[in-house]
């Protein structure tokens, strides 16, 4: 069981650096429009008020005419539009500082808010319902800003769930493909129960859950427990002849997906670390016992996704609609 207390150590060290980068400085810059809708701004006041005094947000108004200098060290600017293009100039000495830079705004159409700020289209939100809007400036602070992302999260609770969807995306996908190509014979699911007690780690992290010594050990149970999800992977591996690596690969994704999905359910829903873990691997390792219904045979009533395709035949596995994203309509793995 060497391997096992290596990855136990490996959690041990990936739970500091989760403390770590989510105790990181960070600074948000707003620019807000003095026509501005107030429910935007009341929004987004709400929104980006810090939990922890490691966060700073600086308000400043812009009216007609009027340039900001954006603060070089700050992280990013979320600029809050009104209907005319006070924010303009503000918004171009942002871009040429470097600093991230998005403008939102109460409106239906994108398109006609970037051309009329002049501001690049992928760095502009344009919904008309507030809600909408934050959960469009959530994507783009986590794919913007990713250096910081855990501070963030910990600091503002409306980026949450975007930042823990990434880690969950990731990490499946990371598990797909060392459930496909590594060949090392047992090496592969002592690495995707590790990697998957790392995303766990993470989405805890984002949710501002105290990563102590005792959580340590009782994640390191998602390791030392994947016995069943190693079991079931050992056995369909020779389900269909010259596809092993496919059915290893759907069984890291799916498993890895349903685990992380069910963590972020169980936060949202005012769960704490207590009794987390018990609850994320029995989403997995349903998840995983699904792929296991076609071998028993049988109808089954659930959807599937392609996991691969090949000359002489193609490999699907099924998934419980409930736990992983539907298949995309060119019939590989949801992304």
């Amino acid at each position: 069981m060497a391997f096992i207390r290596n990855d136990i150590r490996d959690i041990i060290f990936a739970g500091e650096g989760v403390r770590q980068e989510r105790e990181l400085p960070v600074r948000i810059a707003v620019f807000v429009d003095a026509s501005a809708p107030d429910s935007l701004v009341d929004g987004f006041q709400a929104a980006l008020t810090p939990v922890t005094s490691g966060a700073r947000v600086h308000v400043e108004l812009v009216r007609p005419a009027e340039l900001l200098a954006p603060d070089a060290m700050a992280d990013a600017v979320i600029a809050l539009a009104g209907p005319g293009h006070a924010l303009k100039d503000s918004l171009r000495a942002a871009r040429e500082a470097l600093v991230p830079t998005v403008a939102v705004a109460l409106e239906p159409h994108r398109d006609e808010v970037a051309r009329r700020l002049q501001h690049p289209i992928s760095d502009t939100v344009a919904e008309v319902h507030i809600h909408d809007v934050l959960e469009k400036t959530a994507a783009w602070v986590v794919e913007r800003d990713s250096s910081k992302k855990l501070a963030l999260a910990s600091n503002f609770p409306f980026l949450r769930q975007a930042v823990a969807e990434q880690a969950v995306r990731a990490t499946a996908m990371q598990n797909g493909l060392i459930g496909g190509v590594l060949f090392i014979p047992g090496a592969d699911m002592p690495v995707m129960t590790a990697n998957q007690a790392k995303m766990i780690l993470q989405i805890a992290g984002v949710y501002g859950e105290t990563l102590g010594a005792e959580r340590m050990k009782e994640l390191a149970a998602v390791v030392g427990g994947g016995f069943a999800f190693r079991a079931i992977a050992r056995n369909l591996v020779g389900l269909v002849p010259g596809f092993g690596w496919a059915i290893k690969a759907a069984i890291g994704y799916s498993g890895t997906w349903a685990m992380g999905k069910a963590a972020i359910e169980y936060f949202e829903s005012g769960g704490s670390m207590a009794g987390l873990v018990a609850h994320v691997t029995a989403a997995r390792d349903k998840a995983v016992d699904v792929v296991a219904r076609r071998r028993r045979g049988g109808p089954v009533e659930t959807p599937a996704f392609v996991v691969a395709s090949g000359a002489a035949e193609t490999v699907v596995i099924d998934v419980a609609p409930a736990e992983l994203p539907p298949a995309s309509s060119s019939g590989e793995p949801p992304r």
